[in-house]
């Protein structure tokens, strides 16, 4: 098991040693997962196409759907919450707020430019169809293509030489109102973050229980008991249709 990293501070300006240097074209990114993907099943459906168990949309999948490169257990400086509402799951999305105190245990995938730019456009409800510019984001450590959820980039640092991305909303934890987590959203992240970490499903929901969304209506017991139990039989899929 592979013992979990922080990122490295990034500097688009500088090699992997710190020194300076001409800007290189990026080729590959660690897409830093704190949410569903960090559960391999659910990526799967990102990077091939697929509804994951449970979930109520079918995926298109990346233009490139092969499996990633590498994929290894990251610690983030922020903190986990969740909020609004999830159309594929119903109750709270995941988020991640990187301006709050504390640490996310997230999984990190190293995907192609492509196969990252094509899972953030699912993400936020587009059509895989080109590249990001990833500009701004490394430059600056965020960048905004849109006002909704998921629709903010964030550098978190530098790993291996390849940048850190991920994306969130561009509030703060503090300025929307919590919203629970499904069970089987609930359970697809918790067995995510306790593979990647080699956590315990007690330890996995000890951490759960902190995010803003779980506490106060998940304990400990029961996300444990969520965490162990047997996983729900498969459903069949259905057509894609717009989202909600």
């Amino acid at each position: 098991m592979t013992a979990p990293r922080a990122p490295e501070p990034f500097d688009a300006n500088a090699d992997a040693d710190g020194n300076a240097t001409r800007p290189l074209p990026v080729t590959h990114v660690w897409y830093a997962a704190y949410g569903s993907n960090t559960h391999p099943e659910r990526l799967g459906c990102y990077l091939a196409g697929g509804r994951p168990p449970g979930g109520l949309r079918e995926f298109p999948g990346c233009r490139d759907p092969r499996r990633p490169r590498r994929s290894a257990p990251v610690l983030l400086r922020g903190r986990l919450y969740f909020a609004t509402e999830s159309a594929v799951w119903t109750g709270g999305r995941a988020f991640y707020d990187p301006d709050a105190d504390g640490e996310i245990p997230a999984h990190a995938h190293l995907l192609t430019l492509s196969q990252f730019s094509d899972v953030a456009a699912q993400e936020m409800y587009r059509e895989p169809a080109a590249d990001l510019d990833l500009a701004e984001v490394l430059a600056h450590g965020r960048a905004r293509l849109g006002p909704g959820r998921y629709e903010t980039l964030v550098c978190a640092g530098r790993l291996d030489g390849h940048p850190v991305l991920t994306f969130t909303a561009p509030w703060r934890s503090t300025d929307v109102p919590p919203n629970p987590p499904s069970p089987a959203y609930l359970r697809l992240i918790g067995t995510g973050i306790g593979a990647a970490h080699a956590w315990s499903a007690l330890r996995t929901a000890e951490y759960l229980a902190t995010c803003p969304g779980v506490h106060p209506r998940w304990s400990v017991p029961e996300i444990t008991a969520l965490l162990t139990a047997a996983p729900p039989a498969a459903t069949p899929a259905t057509p894609p249709g717009p989202p909600e």
